[in-house]
């Protein structure tokens, strides 16, 4: 491995524990979920998982079910992009799960480049079409 490959592991590992340490500020009992945008080794944009803004901190209903309204950690942190003077072509996505595939659709159009992701979940549609599109799409475990 280069010098270069050593650097890139290790920001790559830290950026990845920064969304596992930001996916505790998720108010949801199911999953915590974080995501980091990176450009230039520069935090542009964060998110996690929780409802819009102005409701109510209570994801799930009275039945453990995720009330549909919940914004997911990765559109989150790309829809502040869109309320910034940032872009996120060219960037990188952390996110500590691997992403469905609605974020897929926003991680593509957003013209995010690397996606890089902490836990696989049993679906992987989202992790198919980003891979279609061209997006490099890296497994690194979270650590516990």
């Amino acid at each position: 491995m280069t010098d270069t490959d050593q650097k890139k592991e290790a920001f790559d590992k830290r950026y990845m524990r920064m969304a596992c340490i930001w996916a505790e500020n998720s108010y949801c009992e199911r999953r915590k979920v974080g995501a980091l945008i990176v450009k230039d080794r520069m935090i542009i944009s964060d998110g996690y998982n929780g409802t819009p803004a102005g409701f109510e901190n209570v994801c799930e209903d009275d039945n453990n079910v995720t009330k549909p309204y919940v914004l997911h950690a990765e559109a989150n942190a790309i829809t502040k992009i869109a309320r910034s003077n940032n872009n996120s072509e060219g960037a990188t996505l952390y996110v500590t799960a691997s992403p469905c595939i609605e974020c897929a659709k926003l991680i593509i159009q957003a013209g995010i480049k690397r996606v890089v992701y902490g836990e696989k979940y049993r679906l992987t549609d989202g992790i198919e079409l980003l891979e279609r599109a061209g997006v490099i799409v890296e497994y690194l475990p979270n650590e516990e």
